[in-house]
């Protein structure tokens, strides 16, 4: 399993995505948020599923990308030529995976601001290669181990969210994430866009890049929970 975390705030975009790979017992680590197309018309993409399955979609689209010669003119064309490559390898491979019993289960984000959109978007794309935009009621999308850090996104990230608050909260999401799952865990790859400059950045993680955080967030969730009003709820419980 994997957590994948997109993020459209009103600033901009945040792509994150742990960099952990289970296969049995072995743990390995490989990028799974990317960034494709030339520069001034990027866009990331980053998936959960199969790395088998991942590569050989991504490998299709690179190739058809470079072909073409000319970028995308807009996300709804990157999606569209993704969706084109996916349903390739399903054609495939799908029928192999499941004599062997194996779910055909590649699950993809991507994002972006291509030179024919208004306004940066998301996209979740789904196994059978439909899929869903990303909304300002809810405006974030995840994909893998999605329970564990869905709830402090829910409570604290709104379209209006500064950038800088927003990748606060896409860190704790996966701290959250990686202390409750095995199959999740750094390195910890993050991009962000800007609206502001229409460029994109990104960074890598490890453990010991982010101690600091992790420790102050677990000393003030205690400090709050010590400081949360008692009330007549704890009535008849305690001593």
């Amino acid at each position: 399993m994997t957590y994948c975390l997109g993020i459209k705030v009103r600033d901009g975009l945040i792509g994150l995505a742990d960099g952990r790979i289970t296969s049995g017992t072995q743990v390995t680590s490989a990028r799974k948020v990317t960034l494709h197309g030339p520069n001034g018309s990027q866009f990331f993409i980053m998936t959960s599923g199969l790395r088998s399955l991942r590569d050989k979609a991504i490998a299709y689209l690179e190739r058809d990308r470079r072909a073409a010669g000319t970028p995308y003119a807009t996300m709804l064309d990157a999606v569209g030529a993704y969706t084109q490559c996916l349903r390739r390898v399903i054609d495939e491979d799908r029928k192999a995976l499941e004599h062997s019993h194996i779910a055909f289960n590649l699950h993809a984000i991507i994002g972006g601001q291509l030179a024919g959109d208004e306004e940066p978007t998301m996209f979740l794309v789904y196994p059978e290669c439909n899929w869903i935009q990303v909304d300002e009621r809810t405006p974030y999308l995840s994909i893998g181990v999605t329970g564990y850090g869905k709830p402090i996104l829910d409570r604290a990230l709104h379209y209006d969210t500064p950038l800088r608050t927003a990748l606060k909260l896409a860190y704790l999401s996966f701290d959250s994430t990686r202390l409750s799952s095995s199959d999740v865990g750094f390195p910890l790859d993050l991009v962000t866009y800007h609206v502001s400059d229409r460029r994109w950045r990104e960074r890598q993680f490890d453990d010991y890049d982010l101690r600091e955080q992790g420790m102050w967030w677990n000393e003030h969730l205690t400090q709050l929970a010590n400081a949360m009003p008692d009330g007549p709820w704890l009535e008849g419980l305690l001593v």
